[in-house]
């Protein structure tokens, strides 16, 4: 039996992490996952991606 358990993937999830929010942040992330129709966890992601345009290139 392999050692791998789940479905094959070409971009695995390796980090965990874990926030604690405030009442506003949660609020706006529930609104947007039920608006939007995401989880939490994709919610979160996309918003990631989005910090990426506001690094400084060196």
């Amino acid at each position: 039996m392999s050692p791998k358990i789940g479905r094959p993937t070409d971009n695995p999830k390796t980090h965990k992490l874990s926030m604690r929010l405030d009442d506003k942040c949660k609020e706006i992330l529930d609104k947007y996952c039920e608006q939007e129709k995401v989880t939490q966890t994709d919610a979160v992601r996309q918003a990631i991606m989005l910090l990426e345009k506001h690094l400084k290139q060196k």
